[in-house]
């Protein structure tokens, strides 16, 4: 059993995540899962003294936080460190006055923020998509079917609204006049919106929409992954049902001064989002601690969370097309056009 508690509190504040803490905090799984350290073979020749990457409360930093707690990082960072952001303009200013090198990120703030002249680079995706919507009522199976609900969305003018908004367009569905949308401004609002009733469906990211299900199961009310909106995004677009959402991005300043470092990130990476879908319970226990999730929960949320470490370059047809797509509904969103092929490391 995990405590009632945990469940209300699923993102944490901006915090510096070490390997030694991880292992600290991983002991609540005894040996069964205990942490090893992978010695990667060596990329380059001196890895960096330090490195800190500013993740989401959400599926990508599983892949990180796994990395490092397994050692597959300590090839290129003799500290590599994760820092939970909360807010999506919290990572833009970052990246925009340089106070950080390397981020994982909505893929479309990367591509307005090169667009812009910022010097950013996308080096990969870390997940074809985490958006789920949430219901107690199992029959709202489509978008077409909520007409005359009640939806809590997130993060107006933000990527999963405006994947809505193209995908209702897409399905016939007026977002304004066929039903009451309303905004929340993170995952857990949206989630207490769901589970006190307030709201018909919600949408939740992994692995908050896993811990609308228990949540709701502590209150007594069965809540379901009703639509799978990266499914809704293959059904009405006829194209692979992969939103890649968010991707690692790097300044230009540490791509030029870490080269071989950031090849040696990829690849480990890499190896890490295969790891955390072949072992999801260890994974989860890495991540528990870092995310303020208890590890049963993020262990249910792996699976669909998508998990990925495409490099940039071989997703770009997919990238471009979600980026078309919130063209269409706000260009200014991804800076007035498509980026261009350096964009993509």
């Amino acid at each position: 059993m995990f405590r009632k508690q945990h469940l209300g509190r699923g993102y944490a504040e901006p915090t510096g995540i070490t390997r030694r803490t991880l292992m600290k905090g991983g002991a609540s799984l005894g040996g069964a899962f205990a942490v090893s350290a992978l010695v990667p073979s060596p990329a380059f020749a001196a890895p960096l003294d330090k490195l800190e990457i500013w993740g989401p409360p959400a599926g990508p930093s599983i892949t990180v936080l796994h990395a490092i707690a397994t050692g597959k990082l300590d090839g290129v960072a003799r500290k590599p460190t994760l820092r939970v952001w909360r807010q999506v303009d919290e990572v833009r200013a970052g990246l925009t006055s340089k106070s950080f090198d390397v981020g994982i990120t909505p893929v479309p703030v990367a591509a307005n923020l090169y667009n812009k002249g910022l010097g950013v680079r996308l080096v990969n995706v870390m997940t074809n998509g985490i958006l789920y919507v949430m219901s107690a009522d199992p029959d709202l199976t489509s978008l077409e079917k909520l007409r005359g609900r009640k939806l809590a969305t997130l993060f107006p003018n933000e990527l999963p609204s405006l994947i809505l908004e193209r995908l209702f367009r897409l399905a016939g569905v007026d977002g304004k006049k066929d039903l009451e949308q309303v905004p929340s401004a993170t995952p857990l609002e949206a989630m207490q919106l769901l589970v006190l009733g307030r709201v018909d469906a919600a949408i939740i990211p992994e692995p908050a929409a896993s811990a609308a299900i228990v949540k709701g199961n502590l209150a007594g009310k069965v809540i379901h992954r009703v639509i799978d909106l990266q499914a809704e995004w293959g059904r009405l677009t006829g194209k692979p049902t992969i939103v890649p959402q968010a991707g690692l991005v790097v300044t230009d300043s540490f791509r030029e001064a870490n080269g071989p470092a950031l090849q040696a990130l990829q690849d480990a990476l890499a190896k890490a989002a295969a790891d955390v879908a072949a072992h999801p319970a260890r994974a989860a226990n890495n991540a528990a601690g870092p995310l303020q999730m208890p590890w049963p929960v993020i262990e249910k949320s792996i699976p669909y969370c998508n998990l990925v470490a495409t490099p940039a370059r071989e997703a770009r047809t997919a990238v471009e097309s979600v980026l078309e797509a919130m063209a269409e509904v706000n260009p200014g969103y991804i800076g007035g056009k498509l980026p261009d092929a350096d964009f993509y490391l």
